[in-house]
């Protein structure tokens, strides 16, 4: 009975650590590139600016077919009975009549006020802008894969030091559970270790709980399935720091030069001179060509179906002149109400500069503070950890509380989250000034 027991717990085992072996063998380890290649082909906001560049396209094309002339074709059969005019002869008739008359129809607009040219460059324009459009969500994707990708690495680093703070704050529980059983410690002393230690574990569960939640955030913007396990890969811990003699304006007018968000407000700006163009073709004259061809049959008529169809064969070709002399002032409100766009389109794009200079010059300056801080922390971490041993040492001996030794591991802890902080954010904004260059973004 025990070696029956003894095998199927061993084969329990196994069939565990095969499992957990099967699922680690099938998690995808993502890079930064990776992940944002992935969410430029996948991500539902790109998809939908695809489809907005898309239905632009169709517009512009749909613009341009509007130069051409269209084709209807009729057919008609009517019965009367009484009287009545024939609408063939159009002559009046007391009698039953059955009639029938086919024709096909064409117009062609030969001058608008210059409106359809107007309007098929103006829709190549809204094209031409939605192409930039979908570009700066391709940016904003790309950026926010960067900041949760860092912020991953930060919480999975941040599990690490929590967990050894465990690791830690358990020995110093036995230290002091035989440090208390010798009589060389109070009680509180001994329940105080106790306490950091359940600190210690519920800091793992909380940093655990953060990367999880940046996981998530990460397949979302990566579409993937909820079911699906991924781990991100490791960066490059000897990573350059910022050039501190980058010059802000520099980057800040290459910015100005490449960033879609500003040839899209740009392009809004000659959309709408279009639009005031379009309206302003309201004032003058429409000159359309119409042209027909038809035939019919009627009953009363003694001729047989084919030779009537042959006989009142008829064509027709005209113009058509429609003069505008006063449509309710709707003309005139269209082109103020075009130039009040052309205006609004300026202080829009006088805003999108606004709003890159304010991302450059934060970028800067919190790079530059970054690099500043991963210095400064780097230092109070080495002394903070340096402290953080002589306590241990201390507390070995007797010659430290167990307060004092609490106080000198959690200043330790702190100054390793402060340097874990800054380190990402000097990478972040390091990233981000990269980015503004027309540099790409990578670790």
């Amino acid at each position: 009975m025990k070696l029956y027991l003894i095998l199927t717990s061993l084969l329990f085992v196994q069939l565990s650590w095969s499992q957990e072996t099967s699922t680690n063998t099938s998690k995808k380890i993502w890079s930064l590139e990776d992940a944002i290649t992935y969410a430029l082909e996948n991500n539902i906001t790109v998809k939908d600016a695809a489809l907005s560049k898309s239905m632009a396209e169709v517009d512009y094309e749909k613009a341009k077919s509007s130069r051409l002339p269209n084709l209807f074709g009729s057919a008609s059969q009517n019965f009367s009975n009484g009287s009545t005019i024939d609408p063939i002869t159009s002559n009046f008739v007391t009698d039953q009549i059955n009639s029938t008359n086919v024709g096909i129809n064409s117009s062609m607009t030969l001058f608008q006020g210059n409106q359809i040219n107007n309007q098929i460059k103006q829709n190549k324009i809204l094209f031409e802008q939605s192409v930039f459009e979908e570009e700066v969500e391709k940016n904003n994707i790309a950026l926010s894969i960067l900041e949760i990708y860092l912020q991953i690495l930060y919480s999975k680093e941040s599990i690490s030091i929590a967990e050894n703070n465990v690791a830690a704050s358990e020995k110093e529980v036995l230290r002091a559970k035989a440090r208390l059983d010798a009589g060389t410690i109070a009680l509180s002393d001994y329940t105080e270790a106790q306490s950091q230690t359940a600190t210690n574990k519920f800091n793992v569960i909380a940093a655990k709980n953060d990367y999880q939640q940046y996981i998530i955030q990460l397949k979302q913007l990566l579409e993937l399935s909820p079911l699906e396990d991924i781990e991100i890969e490791s960066i490059d811990e000897n990573m350059d720091l910022i050039n501190l003699e980058l010059n802000k304006i520099d980057v800040y007018n290459n910015a100005l030069s490449f960033m879609p968000e500003i040839k899209a407000s740009a392009l809004n700006i000659e959309a709408s001179e279009k639009a005031l163009d379009i309206a302003k073709g309201g004032f003058l004259p429409t000159l359309s060509l119409t042209g027909s061809i038809g035939s019919g049959y009627t009953s009363i008529n003694d001729n047989t179906f084919s030779d009537q169809f042959d006989v009142n064969f008829n064509q027709k070709l005209g113009l058509s002149l429609s003069i505008p002399i006063f449509n309710r002032n709707q003309t005139k409100a269209a082109v103020q109400t075009a130039n009040l766009n052309i205006e609004r389109a300026e202080i829009q794009k006088q805003s999108t500069e606004k709003e890159i200079y304010k991302k450059v010059e934060t970028a800067y300056q919190n790079a530059v503070s970054a690099q500043e801080q991963v210095i400064a922390a780097e230092a109070s971490k080495t002394a903070a950890e340096q402290s953080y041993k002589l306590a241990l040492k201390k507390y070995e001996l007797g010659a430290l509380s167990t307060t004092d030794l609490v106080i000198s591991q959690n200043t330790f802890t702190n100054t390793q989250q402060n340097y874990l902080q800054s380190k990402y954010l000097n990478i972040l904004y390091h990233q981000l000034l990269q980015f503004y260059q027309g540099n790409d973004i990578k670790l």
